[in-house]
Protein backbone atom coordinates (compact mmCIF):
# COMPACT_ATOMS: atom_id res chain seq x y z
CA UNK A 1 0.00 0.00 0.00
CA UNK A 2 2.85 2.36 0.82
CA UNK A 3 4.41 1.80 -2.62
CA UNK A 4 1.21 2.86 -4.37
CA UNK A 5 0.91 6.00 -2.26
CA UNK A 6 4.57 6.86 -2.78
CA UNK A 7 4.24 6.41 -6.56
CA UNK A 8 1.09 8.58 -6.57
CA UNK A 9 2.98 11.20 -4.55
CA UNK A 10 5.95 11.21 -6.96
CA UNK A 11 3.64 11.53 -9.98
CA UNK A 12 1.67 14.40 -8.41
CA UNK A 13 4.74 16.34 -7.25
CA UNK A 14 6.40 15.81 -10.66
CA UNK A 15 3.39 17.35 -12.40
CA UNK A 16 3.05 20.16 -9.86
CA UNK A 17 6.60 21.51 -9.73
CA UNK A 18 7.36 22.44 -13.38
CA UNK A 19 4.12 24.34 -13.91
CA UNK A 20 3.95 26.37 -10.69
CA UNK A 21 7.31 28.15 -10.66
CA UNK A 22 7.28 31.94 -10.55
CA UNK A 23 8.76 33.32 -12.74
CA UNK A 24 7.67 30.70 -15.24
CA UNK A 25 10.41 28.28 -16.27
CA UNK A 26 9.13 27.87 -19.83
CA UNK A 27 8.68 31.60 -20.58
CA UNK A 28 11.45 32.98 -18.38
CA UNK A 29 14.83 34.34 -19.39
CA UNK A 30 18.02 33.51 -17.52
CA UNK A 31 20.71 36.04 -16.80
CA UNK A 32 23.99 35.96 -14.87
CA UNK A 33 24.03 37.85 -11.58
CA UNK A 34 26.52 38.89 -8.91
CA UNK A 35 25.93 38.87 -5.15
CA UNK A 36 26.31 42.23 -3.45
CA UNK A 37 25.53 42.82 0.22
CA UNK A 38 23.37 45.91 0.77
CA UNK A 39 21.89 47.36 3.94
CA UNK A 40 18.10 47.08 4.18
CA UNK A 41 16.58 50.53 4.69
CA UNK A 42 13.82 49.26 7.01
CA UNK A 43 15.63 46.84 9.31
CA UNK A 44 19.23 48.09 8.85
CA UNK A 45 20.36 44.50 8.32
CA UNK A 46 22.88 43.65 5.62
CA UNK A 47 21.30 41.22 3.17
CA UNK A 48 22.58 39.55 -0.01
CA UNK A 49 21.17 40.94 -3.24
CA UNK A 50 21.58 39.50 -6.71
CA UNK A 51 22.37 42.21 -9.26
CA UNK A 52 21.53 41.35 -12.86
CA UNK A 53 20.93 43.11 -16.16
CA UNK A 54 17.97 42.39 -18.45
CA UNK A 55 19.53 44.19 -21.43
CA UNK A 56 17.84 47.53 -20.70
CA UNK A 57 18.71 48.30 -17.10
CA UNK A 58 20.14 46.77 -13.94
CA UNK A 59 17.86 45.11 -11.37
CA UNK A 60 18.38 43.61 -7.95
CA UNK A 61 16.50 40.98 -5.99
CA UNK A 62 16.73 39.64 -2.49
CA UNK A 63 18.84 36.48 -2.60
CA UNK A 64 18.17 35.18 0.92
CA UNK A 65 17.28 31.48 1.03
CA UNK A 66 17.31 29.01 3.87
CA UNK A 67 20.48 26.86 3.82
CA UNK A 68 22.20 29.13 1.27
CA UNK A 69 25.25 31.13 2.27
CA UNK A 70 26.49 33.75 -0.17
CA UNK A 71 29.76 35.65 -0.24
CA UNK A 72 30.29 39.08 -1.77
CA UNK A 73 31.01 38.68 -5.48
CA UNK A 74 29.56 35.18 -5.90
CA UNK A 75 28.17 34.61 -9.38
CA UNK A 76 24.84 32.92 -9.94
CA UNK A 77 21.99 32.78 -12.39
CA UNK A 78 18.59 34.45 -12.05
CA UNK A 79 15.43 33.74 -13.99
CA UNK A 80 12.92 36.46 -14.82
CA UNK A 81 9.99 37.09 -17.12
CA UNK A 82 10.73 39.56 -19.90
CA UNK A 83 7.57 41.58 -19.32
CA UNK A 84 8.29 41.97 -15.59
CA UNK A 85 12.05 41.73 -14.93
CA UNK A 86 11.74 43.10 -11.37
CA UNK A 87 10.10 39.85 -10.25
CA UNK A 88 13.00 37.47 -10.62
CA UNK A 89 14.27 34.49 -8.65
CA UNK A 90 17.65 32.94 -8.07
CA UNK A 91 17.75 29.96 -10.40
CA UNK A 92 18.86 26.82 -8.60
CA UNK A 93 17.51 23.53 -7.34
CA UNK A 94 17.10 24.83 -3.79
CA UNK A 95 15.11 28.02 -3.80
CA UNK A 96 13.59 27.88 -7.27
CA UNK A 97 12.61 24.26 -7.93
CA UNK A 98 12.24 23.21 -4.30
CA UNK A 99 11.28 25.71 -1.61
CA UNK A 100 11.20 25.25 2.12
CA UNK A 101 7.42 25.64 2.42
CA UNK A 102 6.67 23.26 -0.44
CA UNK A 103 9.03 20.66 0.97
CA UNK A 104 7.35 20.72 4.39
CA UNK A 105 3.83 20.74 2.89
CA UNK A 106 4.73 17.89 0.58
CA UNK A 107 6.09 15.73 3.43
CA UNK A 108 2.98 16.46 5.52
CA UNK A 109 0.79 15.50 2.54
CA UNK A 110 2.69 12.24 2.01
CA UNK A 111 2.41 11.41 5.72
CA UNK A 112 -1.31 12.24 5.65
CA UNK A 113 -1.91 9.96 2.65
CA UNK A 114 -0.04 7.17 4.41
CA UNK A 115 -2.17 7.61 7.55
CA UNK A 116 -5.37 7.53 5.50
CA UNK A 117 -4.24 4.27 3.88
CA UNK A 118 -3.44 2.76 7.28
CA UNK A 119 -6.75 3.83 8.82
CA UNK A 120 -8.77 2.52 5.88
CA UNK A 121 -7.11 -0.92 5.95
CA UNK A 122 -6.49 -1.33 9.68
CA UNK A 123 -9.72 -2.81 11.11
CA UNK A 124 -11.67 -4.75 8.47
CA UNK A 125 -15.19 -5.91 9.31
CA UNK A 126 -15.69 -9.59 10.23
CA UNK A 127 -17.54 -10.19 6.95
CA UNK A 128 -14.65 -8.76 4.94
CA UNK A 129 -12.15 -10.89 6.89
CA UNK A 130 -14.22 -14.02 6.32
CA UNK A 131 -14.46 -13.20 2.62
CA UNK A 132 -10.69 -12.77 2.37
CA UNK A 133 -10.03 -16.06 4.18
CA UNK A 134 -12.46 -18.03 2.01
CA UNK A 135 -11.22 -16.55 -1.27
CA UNK A 136 -9.87 -19.10 -3.74
CA UNK A 137 -8.32 -17.94 -6.94
CA UNK A 138 -10.02 -19.37 -10.01
CA UNK A 139 -7.97 -21.00 -12.67
CA UNK A 140 -8.50 -19.13 -15.87
CA UNK A 141 -7.84 -20.44 -19.33
CA UNK A 142 -5.24 -18.65 -21.31
CA UNK A 143 -7.60 -18.18 -24.23
CA UNK A 144 -11.35 -17.72 -24.04
CA UNK A 145 -13.44 -20.19 -26.06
Amino acid sequence: MFKAIFILYIVCISCYIPFTRQPDYFDGEKSPAIIKFLKDSVTSVTIPNALYNDGRREHRIDARYIFRKWKEGDTLEVIYETNNPEKAAVYGFWGYWITWGELVASIVLLWGLFLVAVVVTKNPTPEALLEQLSFKKEKKKKYQE
